[in-house]
């Protein structure tokens, strides 16, 4: 049985938050989306994403990785046909982050940098991997973390929802077991806070919102350049 508690927040510095998140227990599905856009686009893509992604899930009686890959693919679409219908729309599009609960398992599915970790024994580890130019390309030309952390492209998505007919979708599967949390982010959180930091707020004993409101309040006291959403997830005894 998984706990959760989550929040969005705008950052210090844009007025508008273009992340969006959902808890739904009942379906055992978990998401955080970063959406990208002109205007109000971003809000959109980022909304209309986790609404198609909990359409499809709820309409299943099965909790798995095609059901996850399905929905993602539903939500693509939606996101691709809107922006084609409407200019003030076009270029829009988001980052996403599910997880699936099924059992003693998890479904974890990803595109572009919103990310999850797991937290177990005070160790956090990275499950997912960015579908960035750092990531992809950076890394493969063998740029040091200095000249990575400093060039021009280093916050280049190569994948999101939204920008194209073939999505790639990153998919990962993950045994659950108690104590284990899992923490669904966007990079207004893992692009700001440092891992030992994270490490530190989800090792304290405190409740789980409490954790989140940290994590939230940590990135905001970085500077909070960007929209910062946390769902955190603990697997209960």
């Amino acid at each position: 049985m998984l706990e959760a508690a989550g929040r969005s927040d705008p950052g210090c510095v844009r007025s508008n938050n273009e992340d969006f998140f959902l808890i739904l227990s009942a379906r055992g599905l978990y998401l955080v989306a970063d959406g990208m856009g002109g205007a109000q686009a971003g809000e959109r893509a980022s909304q209309m994403a986790a609404e198609a992604v909990s359409e499809i899930v709820g309409r299943s009686q099965n909790n798995n990785d095609d059901i996850l890959h399905q929905a993602i693919a539903e939500a693509n679409s939606r996101v691709l046909s809107a922006a084609s219908s409407d200019d003030k729309l076009e270029g829009m599009g988001t980052t996403m982050v599910a997880l699936l609960e099924a059992g003693e398992e998890a479904f974890i599915a990803s595109v572009g940098d919103s990310r999850a970790y797991v937290f177990y024994g005070g160790q956090l580890a990275p499950v997912t991997e960015d579908q960035t130019w750092v990531q992809e390309v950076g890394r493969r030309l063998g740029l040091n973390e200095a000249q990575l952390k400093g060039h021009p492209m280093r916050h280049v998505l190569t994948m999101a929802v939204g920008v194209s007919e073939h999505l790639r979708v990153n998919s990962y599967r993950l045994p659950i077991r108690a104590g284990l949390q899992i923490l669904l982010c966007s990079d207004g959180l893992h692009g700001v806070v440092s891992e030992s930091e994270i490490s530190e707020i989800l090792a304290a004993s405190i409740p789980l919102q409490d954790k989140v409101n940290q994590l939230v309040e940590a990135a905001r006291n970085a500077g909070g350049p960007d929209n910062i959403t946390a769902v955190l997830l603990r697997v209960s005894g």
